[in-house]
């Protein structure tokens, strides 16, 4: 039991890290940039970007909304109609965004939006110091 404790250990840490491939696409071409973003899933993410042969390397920082809540009022008990009420948490986590400032080594800024963080993948834009917009789209490795 006691050899099988380690490796349990690393399977369940493995398990928290997240990674997604981001391509990003200028809106003045068609060119297709890569990147990458890995770290704890719900946490900050290290990410880096390679435009031409700049490397962008920064973090993103997860902005999660709170969860909204509502009233429900209805129900059916025993035949009759109730009146009786209760609050619902509604998770809005699908939603959840990131911001992220990335810098290459030449003090070059790509500072970039992404939405739906949390889930299989998700999308934004990024912008250079120049104003150039990317779109960008965010798969779970």
């Amino acid at each position: 039991m006691r050899r099988l404790a380690p490796a349990a250990l690393a399977a369940l840490l493995a398990g928290c890290t997240t990674a997604y491939d981001l391509t990003l696409m200028p809106r003045n071409s068609g060119k297709l940039y890569q990147g990458e973003a890995t770290g704890e899933a719900g946490g900050d993410m290290q990410v880096t970007v390679t435009i031409e042969s700049r490397v962008y390397r920064g973090t993103w920082v997860v902005d999660t909304p709170p969860p909204s809540t509502g009233f429900v009022v209805g129900g059916v008990m025993g035949g009759h109609r109730t009146g009786i009420g209760t609050t619902v948490v509604i998770d809005s986590q699908a939603g959840t965004k990131a911001k992220a400032l990335l810098r290459s080594d030449d003090g070059s800024g790509l500072r970039c939006d992404f939405s739906g963080v949390q889930g299989p993948g998700g999308s934004g834009t990024c912008q250079d110091d120049q104003g150039l917009t990317y779109d960008v789209q965010l798969r779970r490795k």
